[in-house]
């Protein structure tokens, strides 16, 4: 479970991004605790996808803050969010198919020797460490990632941004288009990251997901924060309400 006795990791307050004439998002205030998983729902459109990238730096703020533990943060570009252990795992994964998974996990940051070559041993002792802690019974090492299965290719975007000291992390449905079994693999995944004290945010649809793998639910409608919910304290019925009505269980 989430640690609240300690300040939210993230708090996003009083968050405005307009684009032209749309307000895609308004006005919102959302926060995640350490060991903590957020599910961000909405329809398309709702403005969950635009408030997070001001979090990952893809977008910026027209209006609100960011605080990370508690400390006001400057989130201009997704370099600045990695400098604050803000990590990103889009559905696409930004995985190299070609490569193996040490040459993904160390994509655009390889160890080399002290000659200055790839140090392609060191890299995948270090893969073989941090996936040993994520996923112990990934093996396929030395196969190009479009050999591997979707769950599989999570495990290396996960143990990406794990090996980087990501603290907050954004996860985009990382369950889309995966079978049972491999959405099992990747809720395994998600309860290791908790149990580490990391912080999530689970862009999701299905609300299903969301009440297996989230502790809190904040919905999204027009741009606008309909409300968010402790998962345990509600039902599949009272989420799908939020999303469709745009009314907390009490106003329903």
């Amino acid at each position: 479970m989430s640690d609240r006795k300690a300040p939210p990791l993230v708090e996003m307050r009083d968050v405005s991004v307009a684009f032209g004439g749309i307000q895609a998002v308004d006005n919102v205030t959302v926060d995640l605790y350490p060991g903590e998983v957020v599910g961000l729902l909405g329809h398309n459109g709702a403005g969950k996808s635009t408030l997070i990238k001001c979090l990952s730096g893809a977008y910026k703020m027209d209006a609100g803050e960011i605080l990370i533990d508690g400390e006001r943060a400057e989130i201009g570009n997704p370099r600045d969010a990695r400098a604050y252990n803000i990590e990103t795992i889009y559905q696409t994964l930004a995985l190299a198919d070609n490569l193996d998974a040490a040459s993904n996990l160390f994509l655009g940051r390889e160890l080399v020797t002290p000659m200055g070559f790839v140090n392609d041993a060191q890299m995948e002792a270090e893969t073989r460490r941090i996936m040993g802690r994520l996923n112990s019974n990934f093996k396929k090492f030395k196969d190009p990632v479009k050999a591997l299965s979707g769950g599989q290719r999570q495990s290396v975007a996960i143990a990406r941004a794990v090996y980087f000291n990501a603290r907050i992390l954004i996860m985009d449905e990382p369950t889309a288009a995966l079978g049972p079994q491999e959405t099992e693999m990747v809720a395994e995944l998600i309860k290791e990251l908790k149990s580490q004290g990391i912080g999530i945010f689970l862009i999701e649809h299905d609300i299903h997901n969301v009440m297996k793998l989230c502790d809190r639910a904040s919905v999204m409608k027009n741009g606008k924060l309909v409300g968010t919910v402790n998962v345990d304290e509600v039902t599949d019925e009272d989420i799908l309400g939020m999303i469709i009505l745009g009314k907390t269980p009490e106003a329903a």
